[in-house]
């Protein structure tokens, strides 16, 4: 199952963790399926990126028979609410996007979800260490009044602990739903902060950089953004004055880092199934490239468990190795006490071309 937010408008993610599960499902089927030639299915609802909605789609899927696990989308504060009920209806949660470290550090033995994507309490060190690869001693953050901003302030703040450098000027905090930015990009610049750590979705990012674009040169200073931009429109949306600005995301896939046989492979179905044939054409491809990866995780689960008994198949998850990935090559993704199938080592800052594609940044020092 897949509970995705596919109706939010000018959103690409959920169509991305589609199509990628999708990818995966039809290799896995060719090969003859699960359990000895069992074809695997999908069956995707839409949750509008509303958690009540969510949450029934989670309890309707519990009750399918054979539904093994349930795919989430992209956005924390919805996939938190799910994490006691997933546990109650022992349910395996599959996250191959949102961030926020709650989600799979739940404190449930055992744990129903397996997550491989980024968690904030990466992204926030990395970003901050960009800054200051950049010479940007002073930053400032601006966050979202939400969960997934919170958890992002918690690992900031666990960074200033251990680090002296760069430190905070001061917070900003707004609003989803917020039309305007600039006042308090303005109030963390005039604090003293030479970058922006930037926490955002890219409906929000979309209205910072457009007013940003609009300000005179020297009060331009760099945007160092979490990848929830990566999920929707935005490169489109701001168009000419994503040029005007310095700007870099967080990653953890790119199809330009990816194993060139398994990329070639991956996008010869993705052409067959969707008419995608360049990876320049791939939205929000983080999406793509890591619910690929689970869906063939949790395959070799089944086979494993012998079984579509969730149980055994959320015990076998915690006991697959050696799988060649797109993402990476995984010695053992998960284990009883890590349900985090990517670390430190597998994230990178990249930026936009002006063709929309997202390229890896080579490090700066």
């Amino acid at each position: 199952g897949f509970d995705g937010e596919f109706s939010v408008e000018q959103s690409t993610s959920a169509q991305a963790i589609e199509r990628g599960i999708l990818i995966a499902i039809d290799e896995i089927n060719r090969a003859g399926g699960v359990l000895g030639g069992r074809p695997l299915q999908l069956v995707s609802k839409d949750n509008r990126a509303v958690t009540a909605r969510g949450v029934k789609n989670l309890e309707d899927f519990a009750r399918m028979p054979d539904m093994v696990a349930m795919f989430v989308g992209r956005f924390s504060p919805v996939v938190l609410e799910y994490v006691n009920l997933a546990h109650e209806l022992e349910m395996i949660v599959l996250d191959p996007w949102a961030a926020a470290d709650a989600i799979t550090h739940n404190g449930n033995k055992p744990n129903y979800i397996f997550r491989l994507s980024l968690r904030d309490g990466l992204a926030m060190p990395l970003m901050l260490r960009h800054a200051l690869s950049k010479g940007m001693e002073r930053v400032g953050l601006l966050l979202p009044n939400t969960s997934w901003g919170r958890s992002n302030l918690a690992s900031a703040k666990q960074y200033f602990l251990e680090a002296s450098a760069p430190h905070s000027v001061g917070i900003e905090w707004y609003q989803w739903g917020d039309q305007t930015m600039i006042d308090k990009y303005q109030a963390l610049r005039a604090s003293g902060a030479q970058a922006i750590v930037f926490v955002a979705n890219d409906s929000e990012a979309v209205i910072l950089c457009r007013e940003m674009a609009a300000l005179p040169l020297g009060q331009r200073i760099p945007i160092i953004s979490h990848w929830g931009v990566t999920g929707g429109n935005f490169v489109n949306l701001v168009g000419n004055d994503l040029a005007k600005i310095d700007f870099s995301v967080v990653q953890t896939f790119s199809f330009y880092k990816a194993d060139p046989a398994i990329t070639q492979q991956v996008l010869a179905v993705s052409a067959r199934l969707f008419g995608l044939s360049r990876i320049e054409e791939i939205e929000s491809p983080v999406g793509v490239g890591q619910a690929y990866d689970l869906t063939h995780l949790v395959a070799r689960a089944i086979d494993l468990a012998g079984t579509t008994d969730r149980r055994a198949v959320r015990s076998a998850l915690e006991s697959v190795t050696q799988y060649r990935g797109l993402v990476k090559f995984f010695e053992r993704p998960f284990t009883s006490d890590n349900h985090d199938a990517l670390g430190a080592e597998d994230i990178f800052m990249a930026t936009y071309r002006l063709d929309g594609a997202i390229v890896p940044l080579l490090p700066e020092n």
